[in-house]
């Protein structure tokens, strides 16, 4: 059963922050991480197949940027499920974006990329970065079923991540975090080592 980040195992997590500053990644400068996750992401980088390479397109987000993608989210989820109370709209819109508390990107413990070819052109993933699960028929959670050149892209992505150390948010290919309240319960850690930070 696949873990959401609104669920109350993610918010008990504690949270012991090592102090980490935010970086400018070395091989994407205008997307700021946590320096640990940088180090991690750029073994991953080295790790993948010639020819192929991450194209990182968020990392380090605003609390108000985060709240504004859930107060938009959450509009669209309601009118699609007239009948969903504030739990269930916060279970559904967790699927897609984190709940401000334990938000991975919002720690700057996150970032969202693809793959890319050799001249810069995206690797067919099965959906586009940031596809609801609405919009992509759920085809947006890692393991769903896609075709087999989009399956195998998303198994070399996932073999250089984990293989640095980070985790997928299983509703969303494209979201890896190292360090977070939910990579620390996947990896049975003591407790995340990052928590909100400012740019």
């Amino acid at each position: 059963m696949t873990i959401l980040l609104a669920d109350p195992v993610v918010h008990a997590v504690r949270v012991r922050d090592n102090g980490d500053p935010l970086v400018p990644l070395p091989f994407a400068p205008e997307v700021r991480v946590r320096a640990g996750l940088a180090d991690r992401l750029t073994d991953a980088r080295r790790a993948l197949p010639a020819g192929i390479a991450l194209r990182v397109i968020e990392g380090h987000r605003s609390l108000a940027d985060q709240q504004a993608i859930i107060d938009d989210y959450t509009r669209e989820l309601r009118h699609l499920h007239p009948e969903a109370d504030e739990p269930e709209l916060t279970r559904l819109y967790s699927r897609f974006v984190a709940p401000v508390a334990v938000a991975p990107h919002v720690a700057g413990a996150a970032v969202d990329l693809t793959l890319v070819d050799g001249s810069g052109a995206d690797l067919w993933m099965g959906t586009p970065v940031d596809a609801t699960p609405e919009q992509s028929a759920g085809a947006c959670w890692f393991d769903a079923e896609v075709d087999w050149t989009a399956r195998r892209n998303r198994t070399i992505l996932a073999e250089a991540m984990t293989g640095a150390g980070l985790v997928n948010y299983p509703t969303e290919w494209w979201h890896w975090s190292y360090g977070d309240r939910y990579w620390a319960l996947l990896t049975n850690a003591d407790h995340a080592l990052y928590g909100p930070v400012d740019a």
